[in-house]
């Protein structure tokens, strides 16, 4: 009777390990969970790649959250994320804390190009905008040009471009990209600058009820007019093209660098493409049959 117990027993502990092994799945770049943080002047591109990534591994869960770039790439040094989104360059000492604290190489994983853009309303008599009327525009004290907040990244951007600080330009704010474009037309002297990726999905509703509000105007420089379009962008000739890139504290391969992989792949570079950005690593090319 007792060894009939103790067999029982050990038939129950044994059933009990298996299963429990077939339910334990070790980390890696086809399961399990991660926030992406990114500036709102990405969240479109970022949340398209994000759904392209659980359908093709439907195990793995995504959660892309919007934060300012800089206090993300904060949250990224402290490791409260595995993964940012960002735009601008970092200096000397962004790169020297990044690669103390996380303890990798500063290493960006490019993946797309972006661009930051001067919009007015649908109704507006200016048609484009000169690189000195930007420049003047920065430093006068009406504050005609209205960004989306404080540590945006389209701020940051502008700041580097014109080799200012932000602290030193002048600018009015609207919080949010959205609200900067419907609000617009409540301020007719004063000019929106938002993320290109805004209003750059093609079929989303959304976006086409914010380009249907205004105007992107081209920008004159030296003589020259500069479009934020596909040809634009990939030749870097618009003054405001950005790259975005993906930064990592992930030091093996799990799901955040599977899921950089993922995005600089065709497959991935094609959505960047749907969302109406340039691909970062494939360009169109020509095949002559014989």
């Amino acid at each position: 009777m007792k060894n009939s117990i103790k067999i029982i027993l050990l038939f129950l502990l044994a059933t009990i390990v298996s299963c429990s092994k077939k339910g334990e799945k070790s980390l890696s770049y086809n399961n399990g969970e991660m926030t992406i943080l990114t500036d709102e002047s990405f969240k479109s591109v970022t949340e398209a790649l994000a759904e392209g990534y659980m359908i093709s591994y439907p195990e793995s869960k995504i959660k892309v959250v919007t934060k300012k770039e800089d206090l993300g790439f904060l949250d990224l040094l402290n490791n409260k994320v595995k993964i940012a989104v960002m735009s601008k360059d970092l200096s000397p000492e962004e790169k020297k804390a990044y690669e103390k604290q996380v303890d990798l190489k500063f290493i960006p994983a490019k993946f797309a190009a972006d661009a930051v853009v001067f919009v007015v309303p649908k109704n507006s008599e200016k048609t484009s905008i000169t690189m000195e009327e930007i420049v003047q525009g920065m430093q006068s004290e009406e504050k005609n040009f209205i960004f989306d907040g404080a540590n945006s990244s389209n701020l940051n951007f502008v700041a580097q471009k014109l080799k200012k600080l932000p602290k030193d330009l002048k600018y009015s704010i609207i919080p949010g990209s959205a609200n900067v474009i419907e609000e617009l037309n409540k301020y007719p002297n004063k000019i929106g600058v938002v993320g290109l990726n805004t209003i750059s999905r093609p079929y989303d509703k959304n976006a086409e009820k914010l380009r249907e509000l205004i105007k992107v105007l081209p920008i004159v420089s030296n003589g020259k007019t500069y479009s934020a379009d596909f040809e634009g962008m990939r030749e870097m000739k618009y003054p405001f093209t950005r790259v975005l890139y993906f930064l990592t504290n992930e030091g093996n391969f799990n799901i955040a660098n599977g899921f950089i992989r993922y995005s600089c792949t065709h497959l991935g570079q094609k959505i960047v493409q749907k969302e109406g950005l340039q691909p970062y690593n494939i360009y169109p090319r020509e095949v002559q049959m014989r």
